[in-house]
């Protein structure tokens, strides 16, 4: 790792160098706050080990401007005895911790070793998160399985196609969630998204929702207001269930996309569109226009571009992505230190069905971050309702290989305190060949470590 000493005495700055070269840094070195400064911002460092008192400026101006360049950045301040309280309120101002002069090698090492350590950390979450944001997301959609990874193509391909998107798929899988990625990910990105329920209006108001009214128009239309297709100009506009809209009302939706205009209710005259329109479902279509409840006109009209967003219990390799995902979420939410899903939770959790998809997952790892107090949530902290987790076994109860699998791993895992080199020759396998065992069965080695 690299670290940059800060210090106006050449003498010192030679010493430190030294010091930590030998202990396997890369160092570089800076004689002033200002060069110091030069080189952070023109850098790759994490790690800044400065003077606290120095001509021009000093290390309170360095740790001030450092961490406004980058808040991950790792200050370590170096202070002489009587200038303590200056180090104290940088600390408190963000430093990591301080040094008093003079100190030995050994406390310089200890100090040094563990912000760099913290700074690795750090740099390790970066580089995680920023290989989720490339490989299994797309406009704050996670997933790394196959079908999402299609999904991710077809947004790309459809987003700057000026036509009208139908997504379908059961509640909670993340239908609004899509249509926003194909919104915010086009060119019509700096209009307005505009997102409606058609099946939570009551149906007497949905027509002025939509299309808007006139003063006067009906009894309580003390002024004028515009429909959510006016607002929605320039941008999109998300009509959400779209099947629960009454009928009469889809001859005037449907008027409204071949014309490209809208009519207030109890207005007149015609207002020119430039929106685009997403409709989503969680019902079959088909079964409605078979009942006449819904104009297969409308449906072709709608449906000229179609996206299909598969249930969580069929995309399962997406669990551990998604639980990690929303433990981060919740933990930062809720000002929580890192907690971790034991290998046997994720397993469990990987074996729920989920009624509610996504949006349940979500809610079952909230109420489990919430209800307990402990670093490492096992089974039996899961907030999972009752009876409700799939086991895969065959007649005869007997484990299934997958199960007598995942025993074995996690078995050598223990052993090994999370050591897959040790783990692997307790089981006898390659090295590879157990990553790729435990990558499929969603297991850490950080999670075994005593």
């Amino acid at each position: 790792m690299k670290i940059l000493i800060i210090d106006d005495e050449k003498s010192q700055r030679e010493i430190l160098a030294d010091i930590l070269s030998d202990a396997g840094f890369e160092v570089g070195v800076a004689e002033s706050g200002e060069k110091g400064l030069e080189q952070i911002f023109g850098g790759d460092y994490y790690l800044v080990l400065t003077d606290l008192k120095m001509p021009g400026k000093n290390g309170q101006e360095v740790l001030k401007e450092a961490l406004a360049f980058n808040p991950d950045i790792q200050v370590v301040m170096m202070t002489a005895f009587g200038t303590i309280p200056g180090a104290v309120n940088a600390i408190k101002n963000g430093a990591y911790d301080y040094l008093t002069k003079p100190f030995q090698k050994e406390e310089l090492l200890r100090v040094i070793g563990r912000a760099a350590e913290k700074a690795r950390l750090l740099e390790e979450n970066r580089r995680l998160k920023n290989e989720i944001s490339q490989r299994y997301s797309y406009q704050n959609i996670l997933g790394a399985s196959r079908e999402m990874q299609q999904i991710f193509r077809l947004i790309e391909r459809i987003k700057d196609i000026d036509a009208t998107v139908l997504i379908s798929g059961e509640s909670g899988t993340g239908k609004e969630l899509v249509a926003r990625a194909i919104h915010y990910g086009s060119i019509r990105k700096d209009g307005p998204f505009v997102a409606i329920n058609c099946g939570a209006i009551p149906e007497n108001l949905i027509e002025s929702e939509l299309f808007g009214h006139e003063k006067g128009a009906f009894t309580g239309a003390s002024k004028s207001h515009p429909g959510k297709f006016e607002q929605a100009h320039t941008g999109t506009i998300f009509l959400d269930e779209i099947g629960a809209m009454p009928l009469s009302l889809q001859v005037r939706l449907l008027r409204v996309l071949q014309e490209k205009k809208v009519e207030r209710v109890g207005g007149t005259g015609s207002l020119e569109l430039d929106v685009r329109v997403i409709a989503a479902t969680n019902e079959d279509l088909n079964d409605r226009i078979e009942n006449n409840q819904f104009r297969l006109d409308l449906y072709h009209r709608l449906n000229v571009f179609s996206l299909r967003i598969p249930p969580l219990r069929d995309r399962r390799e997406d669990i551990p992505l998604l639980a990690r995902h929303f433990l981060r979420k919740f933990c930062t939410r809720y000002g929580k230190s890192s907690i971790r899903l034991s290998p046997e939770a994720l397993h469990c959790l990987e074996n729920y069905d989920y009624p509610g998809n996504v949006r349940e997952l979500e809610n079952i790892i909230e109420k489990t971050l919430i209800m307990t107090d402990k670093e490492l949530i096992s089974p039996d902290l899961l907030m999972l309702p009752e009876r409700t987790i799939r086991t895969p076994q065959p007649a005869g109860g007997k484990a299934t290989l997958p199960d007598l699998e995942l025993k074995m791993l996690t078995d050598a895992l223990k052993s090994s305190r999370g050591s897959i080199k040790k783990a692997a020759e307790i089981l006898g396998i390659t090295y590879k060949t157990l990553q790729y065992r435990m990558n499929k069965h969603g297991l850490h080695k950080d999670d075994y470590k005593i």
